[in-house]
């Protein structure tokens, strides 16, 4: 695990970090899918040394805008990479919406009613930038899904939804998707980003959109570079986020192929293994800087 010793006492000078970016669920969340109350003061010390932060999630903008409203917030993040960078939001505008190939979009829900019909116990989530529309009413399903969209709606059928506004679709089992769904979405994998973002989720985008092309698109509006920022991550959704950020921090509890990624790996998210980096860092910052 990172310690205080593995990490360059002045890596954020040296690498003018003017950004950090955090992906949310098993990275800066803890266990209990909350932000850790220790996040706050580090978040306006960030601030306070002039280095934005933003949270990349598969999540939507307006769940990421709702959690981060915290009142010990001196300054609460207004910039987002939302729907894993399909959304990216400045300022409370939106900068950069990626919409799916609507003949992308029908063939998708095709083949995931053909699987329902095959038995697999699976749901749909249709994105648009303002709301995410599902159809499963089942509490089971409802239980999963009210953490990531904060304005979502009910409708008899996705199908019947316009395709040409989708930006994502999620797709969540009861089971492992690795295993049981993704090998059956082969015949999009040239075609569009269909991407494992956890244990229960498939994300299906645009062939150019994840969280990279997020971050490019955040960076370009801030004028800096993505070689100026820090990213954390943990899953598979967050391999192009790291690879494009100036210094990549995967977790401890990160997925094999994000952790060969990293250029240091961190506590695990339920050890507030994000905390602990930008506390060993900021320290470092301030006392170079006094």
């Amino acid at each position: 695990m990172l310690s205080p010793t593995d990490i360059p006492a002045g890596l954020l000078r040296e690498h003018s970090i003017a950004l950090v970016v955090a992906d949310m669920d098993g990275t800066l969340l803890g266990d209990d899918h909350m932000i850790p109350e220790g996040f706050w003061p580090l978040l306006n010390r960030l601030n306070r040394a002039g280095i934005s932060f933003a949270p990349a999630s598969g999540r939507q903008y307006a769940t990421l805008r709702e959690q981060f409203a915290h009142p010990a917030a001196d300054n609460p993040p207004r910039n987002f990479i939302a729907e894993n960078g399909t959304n990216v939001v400045l300022d409370g505008t939106t900068v950069s919406s990626t919409t799916i190939s609507p003949d992308i979009v029908r063939k998708v829900l095709d083949t995931i009613s053909q699987l329902r019909g095959r038995g697999h116990d699976i749901g749909i989530v249709a994105c648009t930038p303002e709301v995410a529309y599902v159809d499963r009413s089942d509490e089971a399903f409802l239980e999963q899904t009210r953490r990531y969209y904060a304005s979502m709606q009910h409708v008899d059928a996705v199908a019947e939804l316009n395709p040409e506004e989708i930006i994502k679709i999620a797709v969540f089992g009861f089971d492992s998707v690795e295993e049981s769904i993704y090998p059956h979405l082969s015949e999009f994998y040239e075609q569009a980003q269909v991407t494992v973002s956890g244990k229960h989720w498939i994300d299906i985008m645009a062939a150019e959109a994840d969280k990279g092309h997020g971050l490019r698109e955040l960076c370009a509006q801030l004028g800096i570079t993505p070689s100026q920022t820090l990213a954390f991550g943990d899953y598979l959704n967050d391999l192009e986020l790291l690879q494009q950020a100036g210094v990549a921090v995967a977790m401890a509890n990160a997925h094999p192929r994000i952790a060969e990624s990293a250029d240091f790996i961190a506590p695990s998210n339920s050890e507030q293994g994000v905390l602990k980096v930008l506390r060993t860092l900021l320290d470092a910052h301030d006392q170079s800087a006094s």
